[in-house]
Parts: C-alpha cells; sequence; structure tokens
C-alpha cells in the first residue's frame, strides 16, 4: 500500500519546496509520544537517505522509514481548509483510537 498525498497536499508541498528553493519531497514518520502512544512526525526532506522508503504522489515524493510504516501503511496525508484553519490531515486506517486533543494515536 505504502503511502500518499491527495493532490492538494502535493500541490501544497510542491509549492512550499519551491518557495524554499531545495527540497525533495516530505518525510512522515511516527514518534512515541502524546497521551495515546504515537504522534506524527512531519518534516520537508532536502536530501532522501539511503534508508528512506519512497512513495510518489501527483509528483511528490514522501518518504518514511522502515519502522514507521507499520504504523502509516495506506495513509494519505491531506491539505484541508476549515474556515480560517488550514494544515496537513492524516487519513491513515490503522489508527483505532485517538486523543482527544488530536495530538496522538494508537494502532
Amino acid at each position: 500500500m505504502g503511502l500518499s498525498l491527495s493532490e492538494s497536499a502535493a500541490r501544497h508541498v510542491a509549492k512550499y519546496i519551491a518557495k524554499r528553493g531545495k527540497g525533495v519531497g516530505v518525510r512522515l514518520a511516527v514518534r512515541t509520544s502524546g497521551c495515546s502512544g504515537m504522534a506524527y512526525k512531519l518534516e520537508f526532506v532536502d536530501e532522501a537517505s539511503t534508508d528512506d522508503l519512497a512513495f510518489e504522489s501527483f509528483g511528490v515524493k514522501i518518504f518514511t522509514d522502515a519502522k514507521s510504516l507499520p504504523y502509516l501503511d495506506g495513509t494519505e496525508l491531506d491539505f484541508v481548509k476549515e474556515g480560517l484553519n488550514e494544515g496537513f490531515k492524516f487519513n491513515n486506517p490503522n489508527v483505532k483510537d485517538e486523543c482527544g486533543c488530536g495530538e496522538s494515536f494508537n494502532t
């Protein structure tokens, strides 16, 4: 399955990389944190690592590591605007429960 970006997220990432003037995509990983156990970590990637697993959606690459993939497999990263707020939304089919603040999850 892997990871994917929605068209909206891919446009947003591509625009931000162009504005930065460097970068090859985004990295999505998980780390132990929060009241539910796992939290997402999202960052721009300037250079891919040899350990990275890479996927591509709408011409934009999304990277992860082998330890994070079991928690993220099948996840779509979306970019949404809700009222005055906008940001990334993680559509992760592996999530069984999320904390009340939305910062962490468990599988």
